[in-house]
């Protein structure tokens, strides 16, 4: 923890903040934090984090270590604590604030039952809030073999009994891992146990989530509690590329009718009630069935990746990044207001599409010119000359784009990964 990079003196009369976190998703985070008075000290592993350049100081550690993370607060004498864009992060958050005292969270236990996503399936059932029939499963050990009958020999007693209960298809996942990490789809008992044995090892808990697989459109539900209520709501529409378990772009206004939103909201603070969280945003991907139920399947209290904040602040006009950080830090968040989308939006991550291969060499990204016109923002951090090491989590950037009507939102966002391209050598 002892190299750091400084961008200013520090104020003596600045109050500071530590963010957990530094990657290009915390940017508006951090100066949101700046513009409310908050001298900002960013931290994590990744030295080339595009977000650690905009912070006053930097301390490069491992913000999944909450006995580190607690240790800098205390070193760098903090009065507020900020997660990142990670759960991880924000666990690592709210046990600094339930140590020391620091306000703008819920305690270590409650943002447990919110993140892991076991915790959460038990919570939801016992709320009576729509959620797949999930099984918890133990980690087996994960010095597998190649071949597959040894690996079935090796799976656990426990998962087979699970997936005899469940129908098929079916998804294996890390409790505690998001972004996709981890997660897979099986249709056959051969590829459960291969997800299974991935799933194993990437984990950081000793138990798996199986479940049944959720048929229907995905979408997000960005919301912002006060008092326990809902005083501002953001929906969306997702898409997926060739990574069907990363999001790779959100599109809105969202599909979902009145009802469906009214649901969330409903959903949203029987939770609230059950945990009596405090006041701040509680973000939530859902699968909407063809009925137009909601079937929630991730939920957390952090801000979504991706510059996902920074999307609901253009298509609402709502300053999103602030009021979060203000609620992080303890403040009033109640002069929020509950507006809907203006006009019709798309962010677009800028991902490998299926002509890329892994060890592609990047030249370029290219606009066609009918969405050149609708381009209000480009965020792109690709090098030429850096090499594509993982095509389904390789991004260039991200764009923010506005459309006049909505058949055009729908029509260039069905046609994105054609309409802005990675150019390989």
């Amino acid at each position: 923890m002892s190299q750091l990079h400084m961008r200013h003196q520090n104020s003596k009369t600045q109050n500071k903040l530590l963010l957990l976190g530094g990657s290009h998703a915390e940017i508006p985070l951090i100066k949101a934090a700046q513009e409310l008075g908050w001298y900002v000290i960013t931290t994590g592993n990744n030295r080339d984090g595009l977000g650690h350049p905009y912070a006053d100081k930097t301390v490069f550690a491992d913000f999944s270590d909450k006995e580190a993370m607690l240790e800098l607060a205390r070193a760098e004498g903090v009065q507020a604590v900020c997660s990142g864009c990670n759960d991880f992060a924000l666990l690592s958050t709210v046990y600094i604030c339930e140590k020391l005292g620091l306000p703008g969270h819920d305690s270590y236990a409650t943002s447990l039952e919110i993140h892991h996503k076991d915790k959460y399936r038990a919570l939801a059932t016992r709320l009576g809030i729509p959620t797949p029939k999930a099984i918890t499963v133990k980690v087996a050990g994960t010095n597998f073999a190649a071949d597959q009958d040894e690996i079935a020999s090796k799976v656990c007693a426990d998962f087979e009994t699970a997936i005899a209960q469940l129908t098929y298809p079916i998804i294996v996942k890390p409790v505690d891992l998001t972004g996709g990490k981890g997660i897979h789809r099986a249709a056959t008992i051969e590829e459960a146990r291969t997800a299974y044995k991935d799933a194993c090892s990437r984990t950081r808990q000793d138990h798996v989530v199986v479940e049944e697989f959720v048929e229907g459109s995905n979408h997000g539900f960005s919301a912002m509690l006060v008092k326990g209520k809902v005083a501002f709501a953001f929906a969306d529409n997702e898409q997926y590329f060739i990574n069907k378990y990363l999001v790779s772009g959100a599109n809105t206004p969202s599909t979902s009718g009145s009802a469906t939103l009214a649901k969330l909201r409903d959903y949203s603070e029987r939770i609230a009630h059950e945990l009596n969280l405090v006041d701040g945003i509680l973000h939530i991907q859902y699968i909407e069935r063809a009925d137009g139920t909601p079937i929630i399947i991730e939920i957390c209290r952090r801000s979504p990746g991706d510059l996902y904040i920074k999307f609901v602040k253009y298509a609402t006009g709502i300053d999103y990044p602030k009021f979060i950080v203000m609620a992080e830090t303890g403040e009033d968040i109640s002069s929020i207001t509950d507006v809907p989308t203006q006009g019709f939006w798309l962010r677009h991550c800028v991902m490998a599409g299926n002509n890329i291969e892994n060890s592609s060499v990047v030249r370029d990204v290219t606009f066609a010119p009918e969405i050149q016109g609708n381009i209000v923002e480009k965020f792109l951090w690709y090098k030429p000359g850096e090499v594509v090491s993982d095509k389904l989590i390789y991004k260039a950037g991200i764009v923010f784009f506005k459309f006049d009507t909505l058949a055009e939102m729908q029509d260039k966002t069905a046609r994105m990964p054609q309409l802005a391209q990675i150019i390989t050598e």
